[in-house]
């Protein structure tokens, strides 16, 4: 692997710890910045398009918890020239506005960009295998074959 490819997954790596400590800390200018000018995020049925798009559904779907804690394990990168794709699984703890506790536990399958000379996310689709209870009391959700392959 070379040194470029090294230092680029380590910027990747970087992003979804920068995104997920965003999260935690509820920074809608941190979060918004990993995001693409013209990036596209596929969550709860909804895919904005555009940082501006992305961050008001962001705001949106925040505004309803009141603590959240947002986990990301060990992901997988591919490259292919100036583009990469990763799949990560998150672990994400919380409490909503109504002080009800939740836990959620997903799939997030990304394409980055490089743009201003940093990566960013390009695309990003999250599947929710499970978010309920902690007590996990709730049903789990299987896979969708559309993220059998990474693409949404």
């Amino acid at each position: 692997m070379s040194e470029r490819r090294v230092a680029d997954e380590l910027e990747i790596r970087e992003l979804v710890a920068r995104y997920a400590d965003a999260v935690c800390r509820r920074d809608t200018d941190a979060w918004g910045s990993t995001w693409a000018t013209d990036g596209v995020w596929a969550i709860v049925g909804q895919t904005p398009t555009g940082r501006e798009a992305v961050v008001a559904l962001w705001e949106q779907l925040m505004g309803g918890m009141s603590q959240v804690v947002q986990i990301p394990n060990e992901g997988m990168l591919q490259f292919d020239g100036d583009r990469a794709r990763g799949r990560w699984y998150i672990t994400e703890y919380g409490q909503l506005a109504t002080g009800a506790a939740m836990l959620t536990v997903g799939l997030y399958h990304d394409e980055y960009v490089q743009e201003d000379g940093a990566w960013r996310f390009g695309k990003r689709a999250f599947h929710s295998f499970y978010s309920g209870s902690p007590t996990l009391a709730d049903d789990f959700h299987p896979l969708p074959a559309e993220f059998e392959d990474g693409v949404f």
